[in-house]
C-alpha cells in the first residue's frame, strides 16, 4: 500500500503550483491588492500653460506615466512613449507624463533634447525626487504607469521600465482602445 506517499507527493506538487499561479495573476502586484477598476484619483495640472485636471481627459484612454529626467529607465522608455502616443492618438488615447523634477530648466531641456511629443507636466511640489501626485497614487519608485480607461477607472498598473511599442503592448492597447 504505497498510495499514501504518492498522494502526499501529488498534493505537495498541487499546492506548490497553486502558489505559483496566485503570484503570477495580474491582480497580484508586489503584495498589494489589485487596483483595477478603481477610479483614478483626479489632480490639477498645467499643459502648455493651460490649467487642467486629469478628469478633463474623461472619454480618453490615458497612459499616466510617472517619471523623472534623472531616472535612467525613464529616459530609456521615452522614445517608446513617443511612438505609443503616435499610435494611440487617432483613437482617442493619450500619454500623459507627470515628472518628478525639481529643476524646471533641466526638465524643459530634456523635453526639447529628446523630442517629447506626449503631454507632460512637471509636478512643481516635487521634493527630493518625490512627486506628491505620484505619491497620492501609491507610487514609491519610477517609472510607474497607470492605464486609465475611458470611464476614468484604472485598468492596469505597470511598475518599472516598459517597451511601450512592443507587439504585446500594442495588442493590449488595441484591445482597450476598442472598448467604449
Amino acid at each position: 500500500m504505497r498510495i499514501g506517499p504518492k498522494i502526499l507527493a501529488w498534493g505537495g506538487l498541487a499546492a506548490f503550483l497553486g502558489i505559483i499561479v496566485v503570484f503570477a495573476l495580474p491582480s497580484y502586484r508586489h503584495g498589494e491588492a489589485s487596483i483595477a477598476g478603481k477610479p483614478a484619483e483626479d489632480f490639477a495640472l498645467e499643459i502648455g500653460g493651460k490649467p487642467e485636471h486629469l478628469s478633463d481627459f474623461h472619454g480618453k484612454v490615458v497612459v499616466l506615466n510617472f517619471w523623472g529626467t534623472w531616472c535612467p529607465p525613464c529616459i530609456e522608455e521615452t522614445p517608446a512613449l513617443n511612438r505609443l502616443q503616435k499610435y494611440i492618438a487617432s483613437r482617442n488615447g493619450v500619454v500623459l507624463g507627470v515628472a518628478a523634477d525639481e529643476d524646471e530648466a533641466v526638465y524643459e531641456k530634456f523635453l526639447r533634447d529628446n523630442g517629447v511629443i506626449f503631454q507632460t507636466y512637471r509636478d512643481p511640489a516635487t521634493k527630493d525626487q518625490h512627486s506628491p501626485i505620484a505619491q497620492s497614487y501609491g507610487t514609491s519608485m519610477i517609472p510607474e504607469t497607470y492605464i486609465i480607461d475611458r470611464q476614468g477607472k484604472i485598468a492596469r498598473k505597470i511598475i518599472g521600465f516598459q517597451e511601450w511599442d512592443s507587439p504585446e503592448m500594442l495588442a493590449y492597447f488595441d484591445s482597450i482602445l476598442g472598448k467604449t
